[in-house]
């Protein structure tokens, strides 16, 4: 695969009254210089209780082709209160480009929103690559449907970068003796398995069941449910990891007492630079993957956005794609790694490391924390050495840990892929049903190394950290990222 580049009426005093807007710009800005500006606020249907919310939005290294494209996943925060809470905005239609939603004007954007209307998924209408530049999106907010009534409405948008990978059959394991818990066709260790549909999956002992080697971590033998996400069908991954620039802006859209049980207060430590206090979180190294995430904090981060955990076979698709398995294989198709040793210039989303062999991977504690994401990219970059998966989703391996849902245990297996609804429990925790196998960390694991451990474990198909039951724990190595079914 060749790499993508990286780098009417006047209102009646018991209707809405729209008088403020506020603009947001992703936490990972900088990755790809994603930019939500001119976010307005118009055209209010008293009889319909609906809002147009219009904004221009901007990103570089967009890239649509026969195989893939990348995408913006937005949605809609509002506050009712002058911004002392903020609730999740529901859209009035489903679908591609429906009727009353605008698609601007510049590059040609599909508007795609998914049955939930949750938020849309912005891509490119037809193939090409280059930067978007799109003025005057606007999609409508059905304020009716969120219970809204009476007060004064103020907004947030938030964007964050996507990748769509299709659907089609993928080989989880890659066939390699001596890895840990690698899947396998039983009864040979070095067949991979096949996942040829989202259909259920048998599990054990018998000729062409899928198995794992090893005790530990294993499989559960039995029955894999239809329900659970097994990377057949279409999905979007997030491009990078949750940066600590968009850790912090969902912090600061919680309330006090949901915030305090989701801040990690490390600052200063592994690279992890998210201070201040409440609604007023930020950090320094906004552009940098976030450490010391619990399965709990990443439950409830996706949760928020409308989007939900993935699953280890996800993982390994991501990854892999549709290529035939490659023995010791990275996220980039071979066994090739150059460690970061080297950072320049100031960390303000700029900074580059500067080995004299080009690295792609952060592993090994050579670092001391996380880096940037797509640090590793340039216009140039082919996919081994920007570090991309097959699909250019990046940041696969090294970094942070990303958090997975696991096939090891039962808590693991009950997850059926329903996403976050945008709202979150009193207490600041994910409240979806059976994901209780991430939010309770029971049923989690990690995948793809981290910048502490050693590079042995940033190999595709090594299982050997997917144990489940991560639990309660802030590690300076975990992170993860989200995905969502495509409609």
């Amino acid at each position: 695969m060749k790499m993508k580049n990286i780098r009417g009426k006047k209102l009646r005093s018991f209707i809405l009254v729209f008088i403020f807007c506020f603009l947001f710009l992703t936490g990972d800005a900088l990755a790809n210089n994603l930019a939500v500006t001119n976010v307005g606020l118009s055209n209010t249907n008293l009889g319909l209780r609906t809002t147009d919310v219009g904004f221009d939005i901007s990103w570089d290294n967009s890239w649509r082709d026969a195989t893939n494209y990348d995408a913006v996943w937005v949605f809609i925060k509002y506050s009712t209160d002058a911004g002392s809470t903020w609730a999740h905005a529901t859209l009035k239609t489903a679908g591609a480009n429906p009727a009353g939603f605008s698609q601007g004007a510049g590059t040609g954007l599909d508007i795609i929103v998914p049955a939930d209307k949750k938020g849309v998924f912005l891509q490119r209408s037809a193939n090409g690559a280059g930067n978007v530049a799109t003025t005057g999106i606007q999609l409508v907010w059905d304020w009716a449907a969120d219970g809204v009534s009476a007060a004064i409405a103020r907004v947030k948008v938030f964007a964050i970068e996507m990748v769509y990978i299709p659907a089609g059959a993928f080989y989880i394991g890659d066939g390699s003796a001596g890895m840990v818990g690698v899947f396998y066709t039983y009864p040979t260790t070095t067949n991979p398995y096949l996942i040829s549909s989202e259909g259920a999956i048998t599990v054990g002992t018998n000729a062409g069941n899928l198995y794992a080697q090893g005790a530990s971590p294993g499989v559960v033998v039995g029955t894999l449910p239809a329900a659970f996400p097994k990377g057949y069908a279409a999905f979007y991954a997030m491009k990078y990891e949750i940066t600590q620039g968009q850790y912090a802006d969902f912090l600061n859209c919680l309330t006090y007492d949901q915030a305090s049980q989701r801040y990690p207060n490390y600052n200063g430590s592994a690279r992890y630079a998210i201070g201040g206090a409440h609604p007023n979180y930020s950090s320094t190294k906004a552009n940098s993957a976030c450490g010391y995430l619990t399965g709990a904090d990443l439950a409830a981060y996706l949760d928020w956005a409308a989007l939900r955990p993935g699953t280890e076979f996800e993982y390994e698709k991501v990854s892999r794609g549709t290529a035939n398995p490659v023995g010791w294989e990275l996220p980039w198709g071979n066994s090739n790694m150059t460690q970061a040793t080297t950072l320049s210039g100031a960390e303000d989303g700029t900074e580059t490391v500067t080995n004299s062999a080009k690295a792609n991977l952060n592993c090994g504690n050579t670092m001391g924390g996380p880096l940037r994401s797509g640090i590793f990219a340039d216009a140039t970059s082919t996919r081994q050495k920007s570090g991309s998966g097959y699909y250019g989703v990046m940041e696969l391996a090294g970094n942070v840990s990303d958090m997975s849902i696991v096939v090891s245990n039962a808590s693991g297996l009950a997850f059926d892929g329903l996403h976050g609804d945008g709202e979150l429990s009193s207490s600041g925790a994910a409240d979806v049903s059976n994901w209780s196998a991430m939010s309770e960390g029971s049923g989690n694991g990690v995948w793809g190394g981290d910048w502490s451990n050693g590079c042995v474990r940033c190999y595709t198909s090594d299982r050997k950290a997917r144990r489940g039951s991560l639990g309660t724990t802030r590690w300076s190595n975990v992170g993860g990222r989200g995905v969502r079914t495509a409609p």
